[in-house]
């Protein structure tokens, strides 16, 4: 699969989003500091926003086209997406959480069932409990996993680990892992973490002020440094 954003622009309160590339990796990164318009790409891909210019095509099919004024609702364009806290709805159990999104009698991929996604990211025993009893790392879990059954063709991560401290970042980063390499559904992944993106992911497009400024291999633009953490290579370095 691959997602093409074409000549996108989106006015944001201090610069303008503006990005022109194609995504093809099962597994990509959208990396930059905290404010560089990250969040706001994802929902441009989402249709959460419209874009004053550009297109958003996944997989051949145009989702946005702001110069034809085309566009396709959030909810017809079959992708997932989990915001950085989650968004589960507190009214419902968490069963209700995960199966919110499904479509009864519609057809699946294989493994994209209640057990299974259960299973794989271990919160069946949750299933009758309500949201505000769970820790931080159940309900992102929770989240991912009403995502996932949904059955999207595309999964988008906001920041799934950014609110959690490290030995619970270390606890959940195996669970996407499983994720990834479970039911190989490509994904944009969201971070400010070289470490996360290295773990994750094989290609990274990184934002800088709302412009997309380098795209690669995550082999390339990435290096150990001499802490015991990754960071973005200089350019020509």
């Amino acid at each position: 699969m691959s997602v093409e954003l074409s000549g996108l622009r989106l006015p944001l309160a201090h610069f303008t989003l503006e990005v022109d590339a194609t995504l093809a990796a099962p597994m990509t990164a959208i990396f930059g500091a905290s404010g560089s318009g990250k969040t706001s790409l994802l929902e441009v891909i989402a249709g959460l926003r419209r874009p004053v210019a550009g297109r958003v095509i996944v997989d051949g099919e145009v989702l946005t086209d702001a110069a034809a004024r085309q566009f396709v609702r959030p909810e017809r364009r079959a992708i997932g997406y989990v915001p950085q806290d989650g968004a589960l709805f507190p009214h419902l159990s968490v069963r209700a959480n995960l199966l919110f999104g499904t479509k009864p009698g519609a057809a699946r991929p294989p493994g994209l069932t209640y057990d299974h996604v259960t299973e794989v990211l271990e919160i069946a025993p949750l299933a009758g409990r309500a949201p505000a009893t769970l820790s931080a790392g159940e309900r992102q879990r929770v989240a991912l996993g009403r995502a996932l059954l949904a059955a999207p063709r595309l999964l988008l991560l906001d920041e799934p680990l950014a609110s959690l401290d490290l030995p619970l970042r270390e606890r959940l980063l195996p669970y996407l892992l499983r994720v990834r390499d479970e039911f190989a559904l490509p994904m944009l992944y969201v971070t400010h973490s070289p470490d996360e993106v290295v773990a994750l992911c094989s290609e990274v497009l990184v934002l800088e002020r709302g412009r997309a400024t380098r795209k690669g291999l995550t082999s390339d633009l990435f290096a150990l440094s001499s802490s015991p953490h990754y960071v973005l290579r200089q350019p020509g370095a």
